[in-house]
Protein backbone atom coordinates (compact mmCIF):
# COMPACT_ATOMS: atom_id res chain seq x y z
CA UNK A 1 0.00 0.00 0.00
CA UNK A 2 1.48 3.32 -1.02
CA UNK A 3 1.43 6.55 0.90
CA UNK A 4 -0.78 9.45 -0.17
CA UNK A 5 0.69 11.38 -3.07
CA UNK A 6 0.10 14.69 -1.31
CA UNK A 7 1.95 15.24 1.99
CA UNK A 8 -0.37 15.13 4.95
CA UNK A 9 -0.77 18.42 6.79
CA UNK A 10 -1.52 17.72 10.44
CA UNK A 11 -4.36 19.47 12.21
CA UNK A 12 -2.47 19.25 15.48
CA UNK A 13 -0.06 21.64 17.12
CA UNK A 14 2.84 19.45 18.28
CA UNK A 15 6.24 20.86 17.34
CA UNK A 16 9.31 18.77 16.55
CA UNK A 17 10.86 19.49 19.95
CA UNK A 18 7.64 18.69 21.82
CA UNK A 19 7.39 15.43 19.91
CA UNK A 20 11.03 14.60 20.65
CA UNK A 21 10.37 15.34 24.34
CA UNK A 22 7.39 12.98 24.34
CA UNK A 23 9.58 10.29 22.77
CA UNK A 24 12.38 10.87 25.30
CA UNK A 25 9.85 10.63 28.13
CA UNK A 26 8.34 7.42 26.75
CA UNK A 27 11.68 5.63 26.29
CA UNK A 28 13.94 7.18 28.94
CA UNK A 29 11.74 5.85 31.69
CA UNK A 30 12.26 4.47 35.15
CA UNK A 31 14.85 2.00 33.85
CA UNK A 32 17.68 4.53 34.16
CA UNK A 33 17.04 4.73 37.92
CA UNK A 34 17.87 1.12 38.78
CA UNK A 35 18.68 -0.98 35.70
CA UNK A 36 22.35 0.06 35.31
CA UNK A 37 22.96 -1.57 38.70
CA UNK A 38 20.89 -4.67 37.93
CA UNK A 39 22.65 -5.21 34.60
CA UNK A 40 26.08 -4.71 36.21
CA UNK A 41 25.19 -7.26 38.87
CA UNK A 42 24.36 -9.84 36.16
CA UNK A 43 27.23 -9.24 33.71
CA UNK A 44 29.71 -6.92 35.42
CA UNK A 45 31.39 -4.30 33.19
CA UNK A 46 30.38 -6.42 30.17
CA UNK A 47 26.84 -5.12 30.78
CA UNK A 48 27.99 -2.11 28.74
CA UNK A 49 27.97 -4.41 25.70
CA UNK A 50 24.29 -5.18 26.37
CA UNK A 51 23.51 -1.47 26.69
CA UNK A 52 25.31 -0.69 23.43
CA UNK A 53 23.57 -3.54 21.60
CA UNK A 54 20.11 -2.37 22.67
CA UNK A 55 20.92 1.25 21.78
CA UNK A 56 21.89 0.07 18.28
CA UNK A 57 18.83 -2.18 17.95
CA UNK A 58 16.54 0.66 18.98
CA UNK A 59 17.61 2.61 15.86
CA UNK A 60 15.89 0.36 13.28
CA UNK A 61 12.90 -0.13 15.60
CA UNK A 62 12.41 3.61 16.07
CA UNK A 63 13.01 4.25 12.36
CA UNK A 64 10.40 1.66 11.40
CA UNK A 65 7.65 3.19 13.53
CA UNK A 66 8.63 6.71 12.48
CA UNK A 67 8.35 5.73 8.79
CA UNK A 68 4.94 4.17 9.38
CA UNK A 69 3.72 7.15 11.39
CA UNK A 70 4.86 9.59 8.70
CA UNK A 71 3.04 7.64 5.95
CA UNK A 72 -0.13 6.83 7.92
CA UNK A 73 -0.68 9.60 10.51
CA UNK A 74 -3.65 8.35 12.50
CA UNK A 75 -4.66 8.11 16.16
CA UNK A 76 -4.73 4.32 15.81
CA UNK A 77 -0.94 4.20 15.55
CA UNK A 78 0.30 0.60 15.35
CA UNK A 79 -3.31 -0.62 15.22
CA UNK A 80 -3.83 1.37 12.00
CA UNK A 81 -0.69 -0.08 10.40
CA UNK A 82 -1.73 -3.62 11.30
CA UNK A 83 -5.24 -2.94 9.94
CA UNK A 84 -3.79 -1.82 6.60
CA UNK A 85 -1.51 -4.85 6.45
CA UNK A 86 -3.53 -7.71 7.95
CA UNK A 87 -7.15 -6.55 8.36
CA UNK A 88 -9.48 -5.34 11.13
CA UNK A 89 -9.26 -8.39 13.43
CA UNK A 90 -5.48 -8.19 13.74
CA UNK A 91 -5.78 -4.42 14.24
CA UNK A 92 -8.24 -4.91 17.09
CA UNK A 93 -5.95 -7.45 18.76
CA UNK A 94 -2.89 -5.22 18.63
CA UNK A 95 -4.94 -2.21 19.72
CA UNK A 96 -6.22 -4.07 22.77
CA UNK A 97 -2.69 -5.28 23.63
CA UNK A 98 -1.38 -1.70 23.75
CA UNK A 99 -4.46 -0.04 25.23
CA UNK A 100 -4.79 -2.43 28.16
CA UNK A 101 -1.03 -2.65 28.76
CA UNK A 102 -0.85 1.01 29.81
CA UNK A 103 -3.17 0.66 32.85
CA UNK A 104 -0.96 -2.22 34.03
CA UNK A 105 2.36 -0.49 33.39
CA UNK A 106 1.44 2.93 34.76
CA UNK A 107 1.03 1.81 38.41
CA UNK A 108 4.36 -0.04 38.25
CA UNK A 109 6.17 3.04 36.94
CA UNK A 110 4.41 5.23 39.52
CA UNK A 111 5.46 2.91 42.35
CA UNK A 112 9.10 3.05 41.18
CA UNK A 113 9.00 6.82 41.53
CA UNK A 114 7.16 6.57 44.85
CA UNK A 115 9.85 4.30 46.28
CA UNK A 116 12.48 7.01 45.76
CA UNK A 117 10.27 9.57 47.49
CA UNK A 118 9.80 7.19 50.43
CA UNK A 119 13.58 6.67 50.62
CA UNK A 120 14.13 10.44 50.77
CA UNK A 121 11.30 11.47 53.10
CA UNK A 122 10.20 8.27 54.86
CA UNK A 123 6.66 7.02 55.23
CA UNK A 124 7.19 3.58 53.74
CA UNK A 125 4.42 2.02 51.67
CA UNK A 126 1.98 4.83 52.45
CA UNK A 127 4.32 7.34 50.76
CA UNK A 128 4.85 4.99 47.80
CA UNK A 129 1.13 4.57 47.14
CA UNK A 130 0.27 8.23 47.80
CA UNK A 131 2.96 9.34 45.35
CA UNK A 132 1.75 6.84 42.75
CA UNK A 133 -1.81 8.15 43.02
CA UNK A 134 -0.60 11.76 42.76
CA UNK A 135 1.44 10.99 39.64
CA UNK A 136 -1.50 9.33 37.90
CA UNK A 137 -3.73 12.29 38.77
CA UNK A 138 -1.20 14.79 37.39
CA UNK A 139 -0.81 13.06 34.02
CA UNK A 140 -4.58 12.57 33.73
CA UNK A 141 -5.27 16.26 34.30
CA UNK A 142 -2.42 17.28 31.99
CA UNK A 143 -3.77 15.18 29.12
CA UNK A 144 -7.35 16.29 29.77
CA UNK A 145 -6.31 19.76 28.60
CA UNK A 146 -5.09 18.37 25.28
CA UNK A 147 -1.86 17.23 23.68
CA UNK A 148 -0.59 20.80 23.26
CA UNK A 149 -0.56 21.32 27.05
CA UNK A 150 0.77 17.79 27.54
CA UNK A 151 3.51 18.41 24.97
CA UNK A 152 4.64 21.65 26.64
CA UNK A 153 4.76 19.90 30.02
CA UNK A 154 6.77 17.07 28.48
CA UNK A 155 9.25 19.48 26.87
CA UNK A 156 9.85 21.20 30.21
CA UNK A 157 10.28 17.85 31.98
CA UNK A 158 12.68 16.58 29.30
CA UNK A 159 14.92 19.65 29.51
CA UNK A 160 15.20 19.42 33.31
CA UNK A 161 15.71 15.66 33.20
CA UNK A 162 18.42 15.74 30.54
CA UNK A 163 20.24 18.48 32.47
CA UNK A 164 20.10 16.43 35.69
CA UNK A 165 21.38 13.23 34.07
CA UNK A 166 24.17 15.12 32.30
CA UNK A 167 25.12 16.70 35.63
CA UNK A 168 25.39 13.24 37.21
CA UNK A 169 27.55 11.95 34.34
CA UNK A 170 29.83 14.99 34.06
CA UNK A 171 30.24 15.58 37.81
CA UNK A 172 31.19 11.96 38.46
CA UNK A 173 33.47 11.62 35.39
CA UNK A 174 36.68 12.74 37.20
CA UNK A 175 36.23 9.79 39.57
CA UNK A 176 36.14 7.19 36.76
CA UNK A 177 38.85 4.54 36.92
CA UNK A 178 39.78 2.16 34.08
CA UNK A 179 40.68 -0.45 36.69
CA UNK A 180 36.98 -0.69 37.60
CA UNK A 181 36.34 -2.30 34.20
CA UNK A 182 38.52 -5.31 35.13
CA UNK A 183 37.72 -8.13 34.94
CA UNK A 184 35.46 -7.14 32.06
CA UNK A 185 33.27 -10.26 31.93
CA UNK A 186 33.50 -11.83 35.41
CA UNK A 187 30.37 -13.96 34.86
CA UNK A 188 31.16 -15.02 31.29
CA UNK A 189 29.95 -13.67 27.96
CA UNK A 190 26.61 -15.49 28.14
CA UNK A 191 25.72 -13.14 31.00
CA UNK A 192 25.56 -10.30 28.47
CA UNK A 193 22.43 -11.91 26.98
CA UNK A 194 20.81 -12.15 30.42
CA UNK A 195 21.63 -8.49 31.06
CA UNK A 196 20.09 -7.53 27.70
CA UNK A 197 16.86 -9.30 28.67
CA UNK A 198 16.69 -7.16 31.81
CA UNK A 199 17.21 -3.97 29.79
CA UNK A 200 14.21 -4.51 27.47
CA UNK A 201 12.06 -2.47 29.88
CA UNK A 202 14.40 0.50 29.36
CA UNK A 203 13.95 0.55 25.58
CA UNK A 204 10.19 0.10 25.28
CA UNK A 205 8.36 3.18 24.01
CA UNK A 206 9.28 3.74 20.36
CA UNK A 207 5.73 2.80 19.35
CA UNK A 208 3.92 5.02 21.86
CA UNK A 209 4.09 8.34 20.00
CA UNK A 210 2.83 6.92 16.69
CA UNK A 211 -0.69 7.36 18.09
CA UNK A 212 0.00 11.10 18.14
CA UNK A 213 1.39 11.27 14.57
CA UNK A 214 -1.59 13.26 13.29
CA UNK A 215 -1.07 15.78 16.12
CA UNK A 216 2.17 17.02 14.51
CA UNK A 217 2.02 20.10 12.31
CA UNK A 218 3.68 18.26 9.40
CA UNK A 219 3.80 14.54 10.31
CA UNK A 220 5.78 13.40 7.24
CA UNK A 221 8.65 15.72 8.16
CA UNK A 222 8.27 16.30 11.90
CA UNK A 223 7.81 12.73 13.17
CA UNK A 224 11.04 11.27 11.67
CA UNK A 225 12.97 14.36 12.81
CA UNK A 226 11.59 14.10 16.36
CA UNK A 227 12.43 10.40 16.38
CA UNK A 228 16.02 11.01 15.27
CA UNK A 229 16.54 13.61 18.01
CA UNK A 230 15.10 11.26 20.62
CA UNK A 231 17.24 8.30 19.51
CA UNK A 232 20.41 10.39 19.88
CA UNK A 233 19.43 11.84 23.27
CA UNK A 234 18.32 8.52 24.73
CA UNK A 235 21.35 6.64 23.42
CA UNK A 236 23.85 9.16 24.82
CA UNK A 237 22.17 9.36 28.23
CA UNK A 238 21.72 5.61 28.66
CA UNK A 239 25.33 4.87 27.68
CA UNK A 240 26.60 7.76 29.80
CA UNK A 241 24.80 6.66 32.98
CA UNK A 242 25.68 2.98 32.41
CA UNK A 243 29.38 3.73 31.75
CA UNK A 244 29.60 6.06 34.73
CA UNK A 245 27.98 3.45 36.97
CA UNK A 246 30.63 0.87 35.99
CA UNK A 247 33.72 3.10 35.82
CA UNK A 248 32.97 5.35 38.80
CA UNK A 249 31.23 3.00 41.23
CA UNK A 250 33.25 -0.09 40.33
CA UNK A 251 32.21 -3.40 41.94
CA UNK A 252 29.73 -1.49 44.11
CA UNK A 253 27.68 -0.66 41.00
CA UNK A 254 26.08 -4.11 40.95
CA UNK A 255 25.02 -3.83 44.58
CA UNK A 256 23.52 -0.34 44.45
CA UNK A 257 19.75 0.08 44.51
CA UNK A 258 20.12 3.71 43.45
CA UNK A 259 23.16 4.16 41.19
CA UNK A 260 22.03 7.58 40.03
CA UNK A 261 22.02 8.79 43.64
CA UNK A 262 25.52 7.42 44.17
CA UNK A 263 26.82 9.12 41.04
CA UNK A 264 25.41 12.44 42.19
CA UNK A 265 26.81 11.96 45.68
CA UNK A 266 30.24 11.07 44.27
CA UNK A 267 30.33 14.03 41.92
CA UNK A 268 28.62 16.68 44.01
CA UNK A 269 29.16 15.41 47.54
CA UNK A 270 26.70 15.46 50.42
CA UNK A 271 23.33 13.82 50.72
CA UNK A 272 21.38 13.85 47.49
CA UNK A 273 18.34 11.73 48.35
CA UNK A 274 15.98 14.64 47.72
CA UNK A 275 17.62 15.44 44.38
CA UNK A 276 17.48 11.78 43.38
CA UNK A 277 13.82 11.58 44.37
CA UNK A 278 13.19 14.59 42.14
CA UNK A 279 14.95 12.84 39.24
CA UNK A 280 12.88 9.70 39.81
CA UNK A 281 9.67 11.71 39.79
CA UNK A 282 10.65 13.50 36.57
CA UNK A 283 11.46 10.20 34.87
CA UNK A 284 8.23 8.62 36.01
CA UNK A 285 6.08 11.62 35.18
CA UNK A 286 7.57 11.88 31.68
CA UNK A 287 7.01 8.20 30.92
CA UNK A 288 3.44 8.14 32.22
CA UNK A 289 2.55 11.40 30.47
CA UNK A 290 3.65 10.07 27.08
CA UNK A 291 1.88 6.73 27.48
CA UNK A 292 -1.37 8.23 28.77
CA UNK A 293 -1.42 10.58 25.77
CA UNK A 294 -0.81 7.77 23.28
CA UNK A 295 -3.21 5.29 24.89
CA UNK A 296 -6.03 7.84 25.14
CA UNK A 297 -5.78 8.59 21.41
CA UNK A 298 -5.62 4.89 20.59
CA UNK A 299 -8.75 4.11 22.63
CA UNK A 300 -10.67 6.79 20.75
CA UNK A 301 -9.49 5.36 17.42
CA UNK A 302 -10.50 1.83 18.47
CA UNK A 303 -13.94 3.13 19.39
CA UNK A 304 -14.19 4.85 16.01
CA UNK A 305 -13.22 1.64 14.20
CA UNK A 306 -15.58 -0.62 16.15
CA UNK A 307 -12.90 -2.50 18.08
CA UNK A 308 -14.12 -0.91 21.34
CA UNK A 309 -17.50 0.64 22.26
CA UNK A 310 -18.40 3.64 20.08
CA UNK A 311 -18.76 5.77 23.23
CA UNK A 312 -14.96 6.00 23.31
CA UNK A 313 -14.71 7.43 19.77
CA UNK A 314 -15.02 11.04 20.91
CA UNK A 315 -11.66 12.76 20.43
CA UNK A 316 -10.26 10.53 17.69
CA UNK A 317 -9.90 13.44 15.25
CA UNK A 318 -6.56 15.25 15.05
CA UNK A 319 -6.57 18.17 17.46
CA UNK A 320 -9.47 16.78 19.53
CA UNK A 321 -9.06 15.66 23.15
CA UNK A 322 -10.05 12.00 23.84
CA UNK A 323 -11.26 12.64 27.39
CA UNK A 324 -13.54 9.58 27.57
CA UNK A 325 -10.75 7.22 26.57
CA UNK A 326 -8.38 9.03 28.94
CA UNK A 327 -10.88 8.53 31.77
CA UNK A 328 -11.01 4.78 31.07
CA UNK A 329 -7.20 4.49 31.03
CA UNK A 330 -6.88 6.43 34.29
CA UNK A 331 -9.71 4.46 35.94
CA UNK A 332 -8.23 1.09 34.98
CA UNK A 333 -4.80 2.23 36.19
CA UNK A 334 -6.30 3.11 39.56
CA UNK A 335 -7.98 -0.31 39.73
CA UNK A 336 -4.69 -2.03 38.87
CA UNK A 337 -2.87 -0.10 41.57
CA UNK A 338 -5.50 -0.94 44.18
CA UNK A 339 -5.51 -4.63 43.21
CA UNK A 340 -1.73 -4.77 43.40
CA UNK A 341 -1.69 -3.13 46.83
CA UNK A 342 -4.39 -5.44 48.20
CA UNK A 343 -2.60 -8.53 46.86
CA UNK A 344 0.78 -7.25 48.08
CA UNK A 345 2.53 -8.20 44.82
CA UNK A 346 4.69 -5.13 44.19
CA UNK A 347 5.50 -3.68 40.76
CA UNK A 348 7.47 -6.60 39.26
CA UNK A 349 4.47 -8.67 37.99
CA UNK A 350 2.97 -5.55 36.40
CA UNK A 351 6.27 -4.80 34.66
CA UNK A 352 6.51 -8.30 33.19
CA UNK A 353 2.89 -8.33 32.02
CA UNK A 354 3.39 -4.96 30.34
CA UNK A 355 6.60 -6.11 28.66
CA UNK A 356 4.81 -9.15 27.23
CA UNK A 357 2.13 -6.92 25.71
CA UNK A 358 4.61 -4.47 24.17
CA UNK A 359 6.73 -7.23 22.65
CA UNK A 360 3.56 -8.48 20.93
CA UNK A 361 2.84 -4.96 19.66
CA UNK A 362 6.38 -4.72 18.28
CA UNK A 363 6.13 -8.11 16.58
CA UNK A 364 2.93 -7.34 14.66
CA UNK A 365 3.95 -3.72 14.05
CA UNK A 366 7.26 -4.61 12.41
CA UNK A 367 5.59 -7.42 10.44
CA UNK A 368 3.06 -4.89 9.14
CA UNK A 369 5.91 -2.60 8.12
CA UNK A 370 7.30 -5.29 5.82
CA UNK A 371 3.99 -5.31 3.94
CA UNK A 372 3.37 -1.56 3.90
CA UNK A 373 6.75 0.07 3.32
CA UNK A 374 8.18 0.27 -0.23
CA UNK A 375 10.53 -2.51 -1.27
CA UNK A 376 14.23 -1.66 -1.34
CA UNK A 377 13.62 1.43 0.82
CA UNK A 378 15.82 2.15 3.83
CA UNK A 379 12.72 2.06 6.06
CA UNK A 380 11.85 -1.48 4.94
CA UNK A 381 15.42 -2.64 5.57
CA UNK A 382 15.15 -1.20 9.08
CA UNK A 383 11.88 -3.09 9.55
CA UNK A 384 13.58 -6.36 8.58
CA UNK A 385 16.33 -5.85 11.17
CA UNK A 386 13.77 -4.77 13.77
CA UNK A 387 11.62 -7.87 13.21
CA UNK A 388 14.61 -10.16 13.78
CA UNK A 389 15.45 -8.28 16.98
CA UNK A 390 11.84 -8.47 18.21
CA UNK A 391 11.80 -12.23 17.60
CA UNK A 392 14.71 -12.48 20.03
CA UNK A 393 12.80 -10.34 22.55
CA UNK A 394 9.81 -12.70 22.26
CA UNK A 395 12.05 -15.60 23.20
CA UNK A 396 13.36 -13.66 26.22
CA UNK A 397 9.81 -12.79 27.39
CA UNK A 398 8.85 -16.45 27.84
CA UNK A 399 5.69 -17.32 29.77
CA UNK A 400 4.56 -13.71 30.08
CA UNK A 401 3.44 -13.88 26.45
CA UNK A 402 0.41 -15.73 27.85
CA UNK A 403 -0.94 -12.35 28.99
CA UNK A 404 -1.21 -10.81 25.50
CA UNK A 405 -2.59 -14.18 24.36
CA UNK A 406 -5.41 -13.79 26.89
CA UNK A 407 -6.02 -10.21 25.71
CA UNK A 408 -6.16 -11.52 22.14
CA UNK A 409 -8.91 -13.95 23.15
CA UNK A 410 -10.90 -11.16 24.79
CA UNK A 411 -10.55 -8.91 21.72
CA UNK A 412 -11.74 -11.63 19.35
CA UNK A 413 -14.64 -12.50 21.66
CA UNK A 414 -15.70 -8.84 21.74
CA UNK A 415 -15.62 -8.63 17.94
CA UNK A 416 -17.65 -11.85 17.65
CA UNK A 417 -20.33 -10.66 20.09
CA UNK A 418 -20.47 -7.24 18.44
CA UNK A 419 -20.87 -8.81 15.00
CA UNK A 420 -23.76 -10.94 16.22
CA UNK A 421 -25.47 -7.95 17.85
CA UNK A 422 -25.12 -5.91 14.65
CA UNK A 423 -26.46 -8.83 12.58
CA UNK A 424 -29.47 -9.24 14.86
CA UNK A 425 -30.19 -5.53 14.70
CA UNK A 426 -30.02 -5.67 10.90
CA UNK A 427 -32.41 -8.63 10.74
CA UNK A 428 -34.79 -6.90 13.13
CA UNK A 429 -34.84 -3.75 10.97
CA UNK A 430 -35.47 -5.85 7.82
CA UNK A 431 -38.39 -7.67 9.46
CA UNK A 432 -39.85 -4.36 10.61
CA UNK A 433 -39.69 -3.01 7.05
CA UNK A 434 -41.46 -6.10 5.72
CA UNK A 435 -44.30 -5.73 8.25
CA UNK A 436 -44.74 -2.05 7.31
CA UNK A 437 -45.06 -3.01 3.67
Amino acid sequence: MSAPSVPYAGAGRLSVMQGAALYVGAVLGTGVIALPALAADVAGPASLVAWAALVLLSVPLAATFAALGARYPDAGGVSTYVRNAFGPRAAAVIGWCFYFAVPAGAPAAAMFGGAYVAAAFGGGQVTVISTALALMLIVTVSNAFGVAVSGRLQLMLAVVLVALLLAAIIASAPHARAANAQPFAPHGWLAVGRAAALLVWSFAGWEAITHLAAEFRRPARDLPLATGIAVCVVGVLYMGVAAASVLVLGPAAGKSSAPLAQLLATGLGGKVQVLTAGAALLLTLGTMNAYFAGAAKLGAALGRDGALPAWLAAGSRAGAVPRRSLLVVAGLAMVSLCADVVAGLGPKPLVLLTTGSFVTVYALGTAAALRLLPKRSWARRCATVALVAVAALCAATGWYLLWPLAITGCALLYLHVRQRVVARAGNSDASHCVRIR
